[in-house]
């Protein structure tokens, strides 16, 4: 009984992760449990993950930091700022997965790029377009004015149409109808 409730309760969090390579881990695991805790399907916490990890490494990669302000040993706040980035998900009762991360902006604003072949970046934005519904950028209004505008990429998944729930679907439809497993045979007779 106590699952029917969480699965009906939305669920939200918001971090601060270290701009860089080590906030992206940290912010993943804790998003990945947190929502396999609330009941979300597998196959939207893995796109989730997914979407979570390009949009804190393009934060991290194209975007200023926020500087936030440290904690003391003490708790009471004062210590030096630290860069940061601000990683945010919400999953609501109908099982959408809104996915957030705000940065201190950049030189250019978020577009998807058309790379080469042979390139070893630029396909981020893509994927995250081919997992969401729906995905955008906004400015943060209340960045300080001594700094330049804030910038938070969002992402809309909806649980009914994961990539990863879309493919294993299709791939049932060349099991043997009985578990979902696929056949191999199945793919030979197409040939």
């Amino acid at each position: 009984m106590a699952l029917v409730v969480a699965q009906e309760v939305p669920t939200s969090s918001t971090m601060a992760v270290p701009h860089g390579p080590s906030g992206v881990r940290v912010a993943r695991r804790r998003m990945r449990d947190e929502l396999r805790a609330c009941g979300a399907p597998d196959t939207v916490i893995d796109d989730a993950t997914l979407i979570l990890s390009e949009l804190l490494s393009n934060a991290c990669r194209h975007a200023r930091p926020l500087h936030e302000e440290a904690a003391d040993p003490d708790g009471t706040g004062g210590g030096k700022p630290v860069d940061t980035v601000r990683a945010s998900w919400r999953r609501d009762v109908r099982g959408e997965v809104t996915i957030a991360v705000t940065d201190g902006g950049g030189p250019t604003r978020p577009l998807p790029a058309k790379p080469s072949v042979t390139a070893r970046g630029g396909r981020g934005l893509a994927i995250i377009t081919a997992l969401a519904r729906d995905w955008g950028v906004r400015s943060e209004p209340d960045t300080p004015t001594d700094q330049p505008p804030g910038v938070t990429v969002w992402a809309v998944l909806r649980p009914e149409s994961s990539f990863s729930g879309r493919v294993a679907a299709s791939l049932g439809d060349f099991g043997d109808g009985l578990d979902g497993e696929f056949d191999l045979a199945s793919v030979e007779e197409l040939k």
